[in-house]
């Protein structure tokens, strides 16, 4: 399979093909303090939004993500991403099968295509595809991925007070929800977000099908299934 990219989203490069959302656009002629949002978490049956403008990608970068538990509950959407901001490495995500030890102090949501599918769909900072779940719901958003399926497939999560990047995806359609053991999982369009445990490199689609629930998510929690 094609890599979806060869260096990470932000880096650009003759092998990329970025989908960037019109909203980036829009983004560049205004205030970047407009560009953004602010997330308060809902349980894993009612996630709340607020459209309280984040702050701009350099004062989000310089501020520090309390660690989960210390009870700031609200994220920051900035419409930017992590290198925009200054910021280098993964946040904490890891990759594949390796466990998730703690939430992630950042995240990065990037829009690619990569074939087989032409359709747009989502990537992390470590270039890994993000996957969505027929059983899951998205109004209200819940998931249904818990104990052994939540192994194979690691929610996408965050910690409390960390920011969400992104590239090419609309901070509208970013929530994110409290799940039953306590971590903050990130939603697009409504849908529960994941990764799956057999993508081990860049360009990896190996969960896309699987039992017939699970798809590569689009830029708007949609199923990107060609």
């Amino acid at each position: 399979m094609t890599s979806l990219l060869t260096r990470p989203p932000s880096h650009g490069g003759a092998a990329r093909r970025a989908v960037v959302a019109s909203a980036l656009a829009l983004c560049a002629a205004a205030s970047l303090t407009a560009c953004g949002k602010t997330i308060s978490i809902g349980d894993s049956s009612s996630p709340a939004t607020s459209s309280t403008p984040s702050p701009s990608p350099s004062a989000a970068a310089s501020s520090t993500a309390p660690a989960q538990g210390s009870g700031n509950s609200a994220l920051q959407v900035v419409d930017s991403t992590a290198q925009d901001a200054g910021l280098s490495g993964t946040g904490g995500t890891v990759v594949g099968a390796a466990v998730q030890e703690a939430p992630p102090k950042w995240v990065q949501l990037a829009a690619v295509t990569s074939a087989p599918l032409s359709a747009a769909h989502l990537i992390n900072i470590n270039q890994a595809a993000l996957y969505r779940f027929d059983d899951d719901t998205a109004h209200p958003s819940k998931s249904s991925c818990t104990g052994a399926c939540a192994v194979k497939w690691p929610p996408v999560t965050i910690q409390e007070g960390g920011n969400v990047y992104l590239a090419g995806v609309n901070p509208k359609e970013v929530g994110a929800i409290r799940r039953p053991d306590g971590q903050v999982q990130i939603t697009v369009g409504g849908w529960p977000v994941y990764r799956f445990s057999g993508d081990s490199k860049p360009g990896d689609l190996n969960g896309q099908g699987l039992d017939g629930k699970w798809f590569a998510v689009g830029p708007t929690g949609e199923k990107a299934t060609q």
